[in-house]
Parts: C-alpha cells; structure tokens; sequence
C-alpha cells in the first residue's frame, strides 16, 4: 500500500496510542544546534504531530510535513505548529528554509535517495532520525512482538531495520548516533489501541478476531494491577554538514 495513504483508517488509534518519545531523544535531536527558540524544524512525515508538538514545546518553530490528510487532522494543534500538505521527495520547502529535517517514526516509508536530497536541501544544518524499536530483552515486549510478527500482513519491521542502516550512510554528512530507553504502560484497551494503529496488523475480518484474543490473553498473563509496559529502544541518529 502507498505509505502516504496507509495509515488513513488508522489516524485515531495512532493519535491516541502511539508512545511519545524520552526528552533525552529530543535533546540529543537538537543538540549543538543551539537555543531552540531560534531553530526551524521541518518535521517530515509528521503523522499526527507527535514528534512535532515535542519540538515545538522546546520551544522551536515547527512546520510539519504530512501527505495524508486524515493524520493532519487529527493532530492536536500548537501555536509553534504550522502544518503542510507534502512529502518527504517534495516538501514544498524552500532551499535552505529550515535548521533541521527530522523523520520521527516515518524514516522508513521514504528512506530514499531522492529524500535525502530534499533533506539536505532545505536543511541549513542536520537531518535527524528518531526511531523507536522494542527492547524484546522485557519479557512482555518480547511477547508482544511475537504476537506482531505472528500476524504482520507486510514487512514494515524489516524496512525500519533497513532504514536504519541506510540513515547511518546519509550521503557527505557526519552522522552520530544514540540509543535510550523508554517505557509506555498501557492498559488492556492501550495494547489493543496500539496495535491498532500499526499499519501492518489486520483491522477486520478473522485475521484482526484472533489478533485481539492473543493480545487479550497475553495482557492476562502479563498485567500487574490492569496494566503492562511496553518498552521500546528510541533510536537517535543526526546527519549533520
């Protein structure tokens, strides 16, 4: 499915049970940047504006790039927050316009060379990836993640573990990277929720039935007084020239 189409149906869930990210992750996005106050962040792929309320809450002027119509409109609002209909190919940014690009979450539905050309067009100074993966070393997580892979309809986990990789060789540019950690605990409608929202679960049908049992019967195993924690590895790599 076209990745600036595919999280339509899901624009709610993912509003509501995505994770957020550690302020450690964002710190590390803007490092040596300098006061935030000062900086312009294009937030590519901006989703339902997570990432780009983070920023903007730093204190940073945040334009958020994002082709689906249905994810921009459910994004909370923010007056540091301008939203823009684009993607990552065609921002509809100007040469040099912004400080930073960063790509939270999204990476890997456009992790082209053709993107990295636009990143380093419009962007005065760095390129940022902010990425979270589970840290199947949890013993719920590790769980969690076998009943994702049980039922994935595509290979978006192998992309992001790609896009990763491809970040890493962000082209004349000096890359750094970190890791931390974070926790989301959820209750039983939050895991459902969460999976919900991931685009490569089934949402109907059999499939989406057994989905929801298996995730039931392994919140039972695993909640301590109605809830779990999800625990993820946020990733953290900047390309800066």
């Amino acid at each position: 499915m076209d990745s600036t189409i595919r999280f339509g149906s899901r624009a709610k869930a993912y509003a509501a049970f995505r994770p957020s990210y550690p302020p450690e992750a964002i710190d590390a996005a803007l490092r040596d940047l300098g006061d935030p106050h000062e900086l312009t962040v294009a937030d590519v792929g901006a989703g339902t504006g997570i990432s780009a309320r983070l920023f903007a809450e730093r204190g940073a002027a945040v334009i958020a790039i994002e082709p689906n119509a249905r994810m921009r409109a459910e994004a909370e609002r923010h007056p540091r927050v301008r939203w823009q209909d684009g993607t990552a190919e065609s921002t509809g940014l100007s040469d040099a316009s912004v400080d930073a690009g960063v790509a939270c979450q999204a990476f890997h539905w456009f992790a082209t060379p053709a993107a990295m050309r636009e990143f380093r067009r419009v962007a005065r100074r760095r390129a940022a990836l902010l990425q979270y993966e589970r840290d199947e070393n949890d013993p719920f997580t590790a769980a969690y993640g076998n009943v994702v892979r049980a039922y994935a309809t595509d290979d978006t986990e192998v992309l992001r573990r790609r896009a990763l990789a491809t970040f890493a060789e962000f082209p004349d540019a000096r890359v750094a990277r970190a890791t931390f950690q974070s926790r989301q605990q959820l209750d039983l409608h939050g895991v459902l929720g969460r999976a919900a929202s991931s685009s490569y679960l089934p949402s109907s049908g059999a499939a989406a039935d057994s989905l929801r049992h298996d995730l039931e019967t392994l919140f039972d195993r695993y909640q301590r007084s109605g809830s779990v924690d999800l625990v993820t590895v946020p990733f953290v790599l900047t390309a800066d020239w």
